[in-house]
């Protein structure tokens, strides 16, 4: 491998940009005997980058290689016949990649913006026990129908839930709610002359749901959030009402823009893909276009958004930003992802996700953490692997987590 080459891979994945192939690359070069030279060269590079990576000792850098080595993700046991002077050998190979690929190893990595200079090393009392094990949310939520009467989705059966005004409701073979119209309804204007009903589905913390609306729009809704919509769609508009966060694929219709009513704002739209978050314990609502277009109505103005902006409604002004859409829609796609984020604002999103109370204790440092972690992972693994970066450690009671320094 070239120098430039090997610069380059080193550097996308000390950032936590390279993908699978070239880590894959990466990882067999840096095990290899091969050019030892250009290596290190690489490595003080990014030593100079991620000075707490050179906090490790040499003996943490051999217990995090050998997990890593002997993980099934990254290859096959070492030969026992390999002697220990190319073993400690390898850690001056990786020293610069050492400890987030112990963190990748369990498919997370996660990195602070501030300088390390104390010992890094977890102490066994330090650890999130196995028996504080948490386990991550998944699909749960409550249907409340026109009536009244509740339907608890992870308990429900598949096939059949209900009929009524016209419509169909169903749970798929995926666990995901569908709404069509009913088998002994004959035409769509015989279900628009119904009366028009509304139906409520809740997600609580620890829940997600996703929502196949009766006009063919889909809809994820993330923790903690409740989505109210009519069981068929009558009139000259598709009106939703969100609180907490949802993912939209609207289908599109010219003829029936596709309205979300928050606090504050209406979304309108005849067909795009956004993201809205609109948790009442964030400093701010964030809507984000993902493709298409959108009208933003808050207040006395209108704003339009081009794919890729996101809209920040405040009280004394708004703005416009240009949005990292994989960061906004990474909880609908299945893992969390932080860039420079707070630990403030990361803990909300655990609290809903794992359903825990949070709480904080002493003087939390105000820096920015990055990384990535699978939403399928226990919520000790988060913990600990947060406590690497020595900037904050936890204490875990029942559903109880204290952040500390």
């Amino acid at each position: 491998m070239n120098q430039n080459k090997l610069d380059e891979l080193l550097s996308l994945f000390a950032e936590g940009k390279i993908s699978r192939d070239e880590f894959e690359h990466l990882f067999g070069y840096l095990r290899s005997d091969d050019d030892d030279e250009s290596i290190n060269f690489a490595i003080d590079q990014e030593l100079g980058k991620m000075k707490q990576c050179a906090s490790l000792t040499n003996e943490e850098k051999d217990a995090i290689f050998q997990n890593i080595v002997t993980n099934d993700k990254f290859g096959q046991e070492p030969d026992s016949n390999r002697s220990g002077k190319h073993v400690i050998r390898a850690w001056y190979q990786v020293a610069v990649a050492a400890s987030i690929l112990a963190m990748l190893s369990i498919g997370l990595y996660f990195y602070s913006n501030r300088t390390i200079d104390t010992h890094v090393a977890i102490s066994e009392s330090e650890t999130i026990k196995e028996k504080s094990i948490i386990k991550p949310g998944g699909d749960k939520a409550v249907l409340t129908l026109s009536d009244g009467s509740k339907i608890i989705l992870e308990d429900a059966k598949k096939g059949l839930l209900a009929n009524q005004a016209g419509v169909s409701i169903q749970k798929t073979a995926d666990g995901e709610l569908l709404y069509s119209f009913a088998k002994n309804v004959n035409s769509v204007s015989e279900a628009l002359s119904e009366e028009v009903i509304y139906n409520k589905i809740e997600t609580p913390y620890g829940g997600k749901y996703q929502i196949n609306l009766p006009d063919g729009s889909k809809v994820w809704l993330n923790s903690a959030s409740t989505l109210r919509f009519p069981a068929l769609f009558s009139g000259n508009t598709r009106e939703v009402e969100l609180n907490g966060e949802a993912y939209f694929d609207v289908a599109k219709n010219p003829n029936k823009p596709f309205k979300v009513i928050t606090k504050d704002q209406i979304v309108e739209v005849l067909g795009t893909q956004f993201n809205i978050n609109s948790y009442s314990d964030e400093e701010t609502f964030k809507t984000t276009l993902i493709e298409g277009s959108v009208k933003i109505i808050y207040k006395d103005k209108v704003v339009l958004l081009s794919p890729g902006q996101q809209f920040q409604p405040n009280m004394n002004s708004s703005k416009v930003i240009e949005a990292d859409t994989e960061e906004v829609t990474a909880w609908k796609n299945g893992y969390f992802l932080f860039k420079d984020e707070d630990i403030r604002s990361i803990m909300r999103k655990i609290s809903r996700w794992y359903n825990v109370e949070v709480n904080y204790s002493g003087n939390i440092p105000d820096v920015g953490f990055g990384g990535n972690i699978s939403r399928s992972k226990d919520i000790n693994e988060v913990l600990n692997v947060l406590q690497l970066t020595n900037a904050v450690h936890f204490k875990v009671e029942e559903r109880r987590i204290t952040v500390m320094r």
